[in-house]
C-alpha cells in the first residue's frame, strides 16, 4: 500500500507506505552501499539512485477517498538515496573538501532535475547520521524526498519568512546573520560567505544552523566560490561535533530551500541548513517526549550561548 491520507485535525498529509517496513536495518554481512553490495557492482565516486523502499513514487497508484472526511491522494513524489563516498568508514567530518563540494553539486543537480516535474512542490535533502536518529545503514549517505505537497513545517517556515518580509521589507535570516555576526556570542564558525551558529531559538542542545551571508533561496544560486566555502563549513561543523565528546556524533542534517514550481516566496526565503543533534551530553540523549512531539513546543536543556561557546572552542584543522 502507498497513499497519502489527509488529517482534518491539523490540515496536513500523512504518507502511508508498507515498503518502508522492508528496508534493511544495520546489516551484519555485506553493506548494500559498498561495492559488491545490492546497489553497486563496480567502484564509484558518489551516487544517487531511487530508494528501494520508498514512501513516494512517480508512478504511485491512484487511490479513491472514502468520503469527504477521510480524503486520500496519490503519493506521487520521489525518494532517492544519495551516497557520499565509496568509503564505508568515512563521514562528512572525514571527507576531503573536494568530495563535499562534489556532493553539493550533486544535491544541486538533483534539486534542479526534480523541480522540472510540475507535480513536485518541495525538494527536501537530509541526512540521518547514527542509530540514535534512526539511521539503518552506517555507510555515509543521505536522502532526498521530492514531495507533491508542502510539508507542514516547511509551510510554517515559508509563511513566517514571508510575513516578516511583508512587515519589515527585509529578509528575516539576513537580519539574523547581520545581528549574529555583530554580537558574535553564538557564532561557531564563519568564513567569507557563510556563518555557522547556535541559533538564539535553538530547540536542540547543540543545534547549529548554517546561513549564507548573501541572500539566496536555493543551492542553485550559489556560485563556485560559495559552494567551496559551504563545503568547508559543513566539514568544520561535523568535525567539531565529532571532537566535542571524542565520538561519532549523531545528528539530523536538513537543507531548507524555497518551494519549487512556485515563485511567490523566493524573495523572502533564505536558503539554510539545520543540524539537529540529539546529544545533550557525552552519554545522554535528548529524547522527544509528549510535549515536543504533540505540540511542537520544544524544551531545550542547554543555553544556546553555552553550546556555542563549547563548539567554538573545539579546534579543527581542515
Amino acid at each position: 500500500m502507498m497513499e497519502r491520507r489527509y488529517n482534518v485535525l491539523t490540515d496536513e498529509w500523512v504518507m502511508i507506505s508498507a515498503f518502508t517496513q522492508q528496508r534493511p536495518t544495520n546489516p551484519t554481512t555485506t553493506c548494500p552501499l559498498c561495492v559488491g553490495g545490492d546497489e553497486f557492482s563496480r567502484p564509484y565516486d558518489l551516487a544517487s539512485f531511487d530508494n528501494r523502499f520508498p514512501s513516494m513514487k512517480v508512478d504511485a497508484p491512484n487511490v479513491e477517498s472514502e468520503n469527504s472526511l477521510y480524503k486520500k491522494a496519490r503519493s506521487n513524489g520521489k525518494c532517492e538515496v544519495v551516497v557520499y563516498t565509496v568509503d564505508h568508514n568515512s563521514a562528512m567530518s572525514l571527507m576531503p573538501i573536494h568530495q563535499i563540494e562534489k556532493l553539493i553539486k550533486m544535491w544541486t543537480d538533483r534539486y534542479l532535475e526534480l523541480s522540472l516535474q510540475p507535480t513536485i512542490k518541495y525538494v527536501f535533502i537530509f541526512e540521518n547520521r547514527g542509530a540514535e536518529v534512526g539511521a539503518t545503514l552506517s555507510h555515509p549517505h543521505g536522502q532526498l524526498y521530492a514531495f507533491p505537497f508542502l510539508p507542514k513545517r516547511i509551510e510554517a517556515k515559508v509563511q513566517s519568512l514571508a510575513k516578516y518580509y511583508d512587515e519589515h521589507g527585509r529578509c528575516a535570516i539576513c537580519d539574523v546573520v547581520e545581528n549574529e555576526v555583530s554580537i558574535r556570542e553564538r557564532l561557531v564558525y564563519e568564513n567569507e560567505s557563510f556563518v555557522a551558529l547556535v541559533p538564539f531559538y535553538a530547540r536542540w542542545p547543540y543545534e547549529v544552523h548554517v546561513y549564507p551571508k548573501r541572500h539566496v533561496s536555493s543551492l542553485v544560486e550559489l556560485n563556485n566560490s560559495e559552494r567551496n566555502l559551504l563545503s568547508k563549513v559543513l566539514k568544520v561543523v561535523t568535525m567539531k561535533y565529532d571532537l566535542l565528546f571524542q565520538q561519532s556524533f549523531p545528528y539530523m542534517m536538513m537543507l531548507f530551500q524555497s518551494p519549487v514550481n512556485d515563485v511567490r516566496y523566493e524573495h523572502a526565503f533564505h536558503f539554510h541548513i539545520e543540524f539537529n543533534p540529539v546529544k545533550r551530553d557525552k552519554n545522554k540523549i535528548k529524547w522527544m517526549a509528549s510535549v515536543e512531539t504533540g505540540t511542537w513546543a520544544f524544551i531545550n536543556p542547554k543555553l544556546p550561548e553555552e553550546a556555542a561557546a563549547e563548539l567554538r572552542s573545539v579546534e579543527v584543522i581542515i
